[in-house]
C-alpha cells in the first residue's frame, strides 16, 4: 500500500494550497516534495557549523548538528520502513527535527530563553516549528506573508517533538545532551505562531504525538546514544574499562537518574549495562585508533542501533499487528530495558564527556556571547539585521514583537558567525 492510500487528503493538505503536481513514476509523492523541501533549504546547511555537543572546529573527527541529523534520518527512515509508516514523512522530520537549534547548542537555547522571556521565550522545537511555516522562504500566502517551506499537514505534525505550549509544558528536569542543565519547559509553539499549529494539529487527540513523531524522536535518542559514546571513546574520554570498577558504576548511575531517569533502581541499570556488556562487539581492551580498533567501534554502535530499533520494532508489532501503522493509529512500543539501556549509553557520554570541569568556562563564555549579541542588536537596531530580519523588524509592531525578530536573528547564526558578530558589534 502506498503512502497515497495510507495518508489521505488531510494528512497531505497544505497550509497555502498549491498547483497540483504529478505522483507516481514519472514525479513525486507529496511527502517526497516535502523531503526535497527540507534537504535544499538554507536552515539545514547551516547545522554543518552548529554545536552537537563540542563545537564543530575542534576536530575533524566529531559529530556538528548536520552530520547528527543526517544519521539520526537514516535510523528514522529504517525504523520507520518496519514499523510501516511512510519513510518520507519520518525521514523529513527527522531531518527538521535540529533546524530551530541556536548558535553553542542547547547552551545557546538556554541563553536565548532567558532573554526572550517578554515575547514568549525561546525552545529549539518551536523554532524549528518557526523556521518551516515562517522564516525559510519558499511560498508565500495571498496576503504576501511567508509561509515557509509550506509542508503537508504530515509531515508538520511528524516534526513536532512538543506538540503544545509553553504553558501547557511540564517543568524543566535533567539536562540536555551537551550537558547543559534544562533551565526551561520544552514546548513546540509561540504564540504568535498558533494558527499554522492549530491547522497542523487538526484531527489530533490532545498533546498525543502522532507515530511518525515518535519513530523520529526514538531515533534521535538512538543515534545520539550510540554516536556520543563513539565519540568519547575515539577522543579518549571515555575509556569502557573504567567501568569494571564499582565506584565508576555507581557514578554512570547516579548521573542517569539526574538527567534522564529519575527513580532508576540500580538493579536495572546494572541489568541493562551487563546486557550491552554482553554483545560481542562490546569493546575488550582499550582503544587505540587503529583501524582494527576503529573497524571494531563502528560494529559496535551498528549493533547497538540495530539491538534497540528490532527491540522496539517486535514490541509495536506484537502490540498492533503486521498492517501499515501511520497517524493516530498506534503508539510506539518501548520496551523497559530497551529505554534503561539507551540511558546507560547516555549516562556514560554525560559522566565522562558533558561534566567535565574543563567545559564549565567554555559555556558560561558561550551564553555571554549570545547575551551580548541580543543585546548590541537591540541598541543598534535593524540596519546591523540581515535583509531578510530587517524587513520583519520594520512590520513589527511591539517591542515584543521587535525583539522576537533580534532572536530570529541570533538563532539563525552558526557558531562562527555567531563569534564574528559578537567580535565585530562589541569592537564596533
Amino acid at each position: 500500500m502506498g503512502s497515497m492510500e495510507r495518508y489521505d487528503e488531510h494528512a497531505r493538505a497544505r497550509w497555502v494550497d498549491e498547483p497540483p503536481k504529478p505522483s507516481g513514476p514519472a514525479g513525486r509523492t507529496p511527502f517526497e516534495r516535502d523531503r526535497a523541501r527540507v534537504v535544499h533549504s538554507a536552515a539545514l546547511r547551516r547545522l554543518a557549523a552548529k554545536t552537537q555537543v563540542v563545537g564543530p572546529q575542534t576536530d575533524d573527527f566529531v559529530r556538528n548538528r548536520l552530520t547528527h541529523t543526517l544519521e539520526v534520518a537514516q535510523v528514522a527512515r529504517d525504523l520507520a520502513r518496519t514499523i510501516g509508516c511512510d519513510a518520507d514523512i519520518v525521514e523529513t522530520a527527522a531531518l527538521a527535527h535540529d533546524l530551530g537549534h541556536p548558535p553553542f547548542g542547547h547552551n545557546g537555547e538556554r541563553a536565548l530563553a532567558e532573554l526572550s522571556a517578554s515575547c514568549g521565550g525561546f525552545e529549539g522545537n518551536a523554532q524549528t516549528l518557526r523556521i518551516l511555516t515562517r522564516l525559510e522562504a519558499k511560498t508565500f500566502d495571498p496576503q504576501g506573508r511567508s509561509v515557509g517551506l509550506n509542508l503537508t499537514r504530515a509531515t508538520l505534525d511528524a516534526a513536532t517533538k512538543y506538540p503544545w505550549t509553553h504553558d501547557d509544558a511540564r517543568d524543566p528536569h535533567g539536562s540536555h545532551a551537551d550537558g547543559t542543565p534544562r533551565a526551561g519547559r520544552k514546548f513546540g509553539v509561540y504564540a504568535d505562531d498558533l494558527a499554522v499549529f492549530t491547522w497542523l494539529r487538526e484531527g489530533a487527540d490532545g498533546s498525543r504525538r502522532c507515530i511518525e513523531a515518535q519513530v523520529m524522536d526514538l531515533a534521535d535518542d538512538v543515534a545520539y546514544s550510540v554516536h556520543d559514546l563513539e565519540d568519547g571513546i575515539v577522543a579518549g574520554t571515555i575509556d569502557l574499562g573504567r567501568l569494571e570498577a564499582p565506584g565508576e558504576r555507581k557514578a554512570v548511575f547516579d548521573t542517569v537518574r539526574d538527567w534522564y531517569l529519575p527513580g532508576a533502581p540500580d538493579d536495572e541499570l546494572g541489568t541493562a549495562l551487563t546486557e550491552l556488556r554482553g554483545l560481542r562487539s562490546w569493546p575488550t581492551g582499550r582503544y587505540d585508533g587503529s583501524r582494527a580498533a576503529l573497524a571494531a567501534l563502528k560494529n559496535l554502535t551498528s549493533d547497538l542501533i540495530g539491538v534497540f530499533c528490532t527491540s522496539v520494532q517486535e514490541a509495536t508489532r506484537a502490540e498492533y499487528g503486521d498492517g501499515p501503522l501511520v497517524r493516530y493509529a498506534a503508539d510506539l512500543v518501548v520496551p523497559r530495558r530497551t529505554e534503561l539501556a539507551i540511558a546507560v549509553l547516555k549516562g556514560v557520554a554525560a559522566h565522562y564527556v558533558m561534566r567535565a570541569d574543563n567545559r564549565v568556562g567554555l559555556l558560561e563564555r558561550q551564553r555571554d556571547v549570545v547575551s551580548e549579541l541580543v543585546a548590541q542588536l537591540r541598541h543598534r537596531g535593524p540596519a546591523e539585521l540581515q535583509p531578510v530580519f530587517r524587513a520583519d523588524f520594520a512590520g513589527a509592531t511591539s517591542d515584543a514583537e521587535r525583539l522576537r525578530v533580534v532572536v530570529d536573528q541570533v538563532a539563525s547564526l552558526t557558531d562562527a558567525s555567531a563569534v564574528a558578530w559578537h567580535t565585530r558589534l562589541e569592537g564596533g
